[in-house]
């Protein structure tokens, strides 16, 4: 992956969508109303230049519908004006969000011609089942063969995987992560289903027929995906939907919405790593553990919850930590002391 750039997202919500996925609307999640215009693009650059200013390793992305699936002409006239943006330097790159199904030889050298090298495919899930209960309309199949195809030509890819679709559980998302990562992408983003208002699952929500994915249930399912990621060499450029005034006030009715949920899951993956290094620890005990620094909040959680949560596992009579000279995912044990 290249250096984290600045995204300019310019959004077109459900703009070449064939399908009714049941967890999307994709107006509620972007806050987008109106679909992109070349004029939009000119405006949404030049906003960001006003902001930041040249050489601030700008990146266009068109987010929210399947780009490649809207009619050739539209996708040329949104191309074009994004290539003169790139050509004049006003940004260093772009990138599109499509779907599995809508990638071919023919896409690819549109996008390649007009400046694109990254494109962002959703998976959502690596089972047929997973999919079809999702209305997402593509096969395990089509992501295979279009993430070949894409990393083939020379494109960036990166993958979006869902943990919590109807039918799925943590193992299923784990499932998932793997098959992911056999597809060797560039970057993944992980998205715990959010029940959004006015969608079909927001309609089987109240008809109970699916059972929300709650904010512990992505925690929990997240807090084995991040480490197998990790392990991997993959990076993950976003957990979880980006907070927005819309989501916040209401939209986001049910499921794992929280615009801290990357801090949630990580105080996790640090809690489960002092799980395993703390358990052969005598009872009673009063340990110090080393991390690192930028963990120490991480491991000491919210409220010291992760804290809290090892001394009464572990029957310890206390638990402190400390800034250490160790990896980040990793837990050192200073000293254990005997209680009195």
């Amino acid at each position: 992956m290249s250096a984290k750039r600045r995204i300019i997202p310019v959004f077109i919500p459900h703009l070449g969508c064939p399908h009714s996925c049941v967890f999307c609307n994709q107006r509620h999640i972007s806050g987008k109303l109106e679909p992109a215009t070349p004029e939009s693009v000119y405006l949404a650059v030049k906003s960001a230049l006003d902001r930041v200013g040249e050489g601030s390793g700008l990146e266009l992305a068109f987010y929210g519908g399947s780009f490649t699936a809207i009619p050739p002409s539209e996708q040329e006239a949104l191309l074009k004006a994004a290539d003169r943006c790139l050509q004049s330097g006003f940004i260093d790159s772009i990138r599109v969000s499509t779907r599995p199904d809508a990638i071919g030889e023919e896409e690819l050298e549109r996008l390649w011609k007009y400046g694109v090298r990254t494109i962002e495919l959703g998976a959502q899930s690596m089972r047929d089942e997973i999919l079809s209960s999702s209305g997402r309309g593509h096969t395990v199949r089509d992501v295979v063969s279009a993430s070949h195809l894409i990393k083939t030509k020379g494109f960036q890819l990166i993958l979006q995987m869902m943990a919590g679709l109807p039918g799925d559980d943590a193992d299923g998302a784990l499932f998932t992560a793997r098959a992911i990562a056999a597809l060797h992408p560039d970057g993944v983003r992980i998205y715990p289903t959010v029940v959004i208002k006015d969608t079909a699952l927001h309609g089987m929500l109240l008809r109970g027929d699916y059972t929300e994915h709650t904010v512990e249930d992505a925690v929990e399912a997240c807090s084995r995906i991040v480490p197998f990621f990790d392990h991997e060499g993959i990076p993950i450029i976003r957990l979880g939907l980006n907070p927005s005034e819309e989501l916040s006030e209401g939209t986001a009715v049910a499921g794992a919405y929280h615009p801290a949920l990357g801090e949630l899951v990580l105080s996790r993956v640090m809690l489960n790593i002092a799980r395993e290094v703390l358990r052969k620890v005598e009872g009673g005990s009063a340990v110090e553990i080393g991390v690192h620094p930028a963990r120490r909040s991480a491991m000491i959680g919210q409220k010291r919850e992760n804290v809290l949560t090892l001394e009464r596992e572990l029957s310890l009579a206390s638990l402190r930590v400390f800034e250490a000279d160790v990896a980040r995912n990793e837990v050192s044990i200073i000293s254990v002391a005997k209680g009195g």
